[in-house]
């Protein structure tokens, strides 16, 4: 078995700039990683099985990200083999912060090892594309500004401090986010460089509190310890440290009915970092025999 975990990433800012006729929208964010997140366990299966343990509670199997990846990278390239696949689920669902989608990815990225398939990142990205807007950045492994529906990515390397990330015990739907006529949409369309120069905002936050009081109450608390705000379309809030005793002592003072965690920015995916360190250790060991 090889054992890759799935990163948790933040959106240090996020824009909406528009909507297009296709429903979706544009936006300009930051995407940074953290080193916490899920993990995911990965074995070679007969006869092209594919199953997934624990199953998510209210998820069936098929429509699960990690199942769903897996069969695409089957369909998209004929292979005949399988996996069991076991999930480590630290990361809260509809907390904004990318877990599904960095299962996906991870399930994709590892898999192609596994299967001895020979894709290359950019046609790994290109599928992630299919399951979800944020899986690209996950597959690439790279802190990145987005544009676009989040597609467009350009390197970045934005501070790493230490962040505390906390979760007020509720869910936020994307969709409905995205669908509610409050949500502003005329961000101007800036560069890195002018973004990173302008105090750094979230154009979901407004909303998403006016909706959920729990991620306002909470925010105000954060608020106290240091500039604070929500990853994606929440519901996890998070704000940066200069040490990490600093962020685990806010932590501890957390309300609670909340729940969080510490975590150390990354530019470069843990998951690549994992990898490297497989290969050094034993190239064998993210292999089918």
């Amino acid at each position: 078995m090889i054992v890759l975990p799935a990163p948790a990433k933040l959106n240090l800012f996020l824009y909406i700039t528009g909507r297009r006729d296709d429903g979706y929208h544009n936006l300009q964010t930051l995407f940074q990683f953290l080193d916490h997140g899920d993990e995911l366990g990965f074995e070679p299966a007969p006869d092209g099985e594919l199953s997934l343990s624990p199953a998510l509670p209210g998820v069936a199997p098929e429509q699960n990200l990690i199942i769903r990846a897996a069969r695409l990278l089957q369909s998209k390239t004929g292979c005949t083999k399988g996996a069991r696949i076991h999930l480590t689920k630290r990361l809260p669902m509809g907390g904004g912060l990318g877990g599904g989608s960095s299962d996906a990815a991870t399930t994709l990225v590892a898999l192609n090892r596994l299967w001895q398939l020979g894709l290359g990142q950019e046609q790994l990205a290109r599928l992630g594309r299919r399951l979800g807007a944020d899986v690209p950045v996950f597959v690439r492994g790279r802190a990145a500004f987005a544009e676009g529906i989040g597609d467009i990515l350009t390197p970045a390397a934005p501070p790493e401090p230490w962040y505390l990330v906390l979760h007020p015990g509720i869910n936020v739907a994307t969709a409905a986010i995205f669908s509610d006529p409050d949500l502003p949409r005329s961000s101007p369309v800036l560069s890195l460089e002018q973004r990173l120069a302008q105090p750094w905002e979230n154009d979901c936050e407004a909303l998403v509190k006016k909706r959920h009081p729990e991620v306002a109450k909470l925010l105000g608390w954060l608020l106290e310890y240091a500039p604070s705000r929500m990853t994606g379309t929440g519901a996890c809030i998070f704000a940066s440290f200069d040490n990490r005793e600093a962020a685990e002592k806010a932590l501890a003072a957390a309300p609670a009915d909340s729940a969080g965690f510490v975590a150390k920015g990354c530019n470069q995916s843990p998951l690549f970092t994992a990898l490297r360190q497989l290969k050094e250790a034993a190239p064998s060991s993210i292999t089918a025999s």
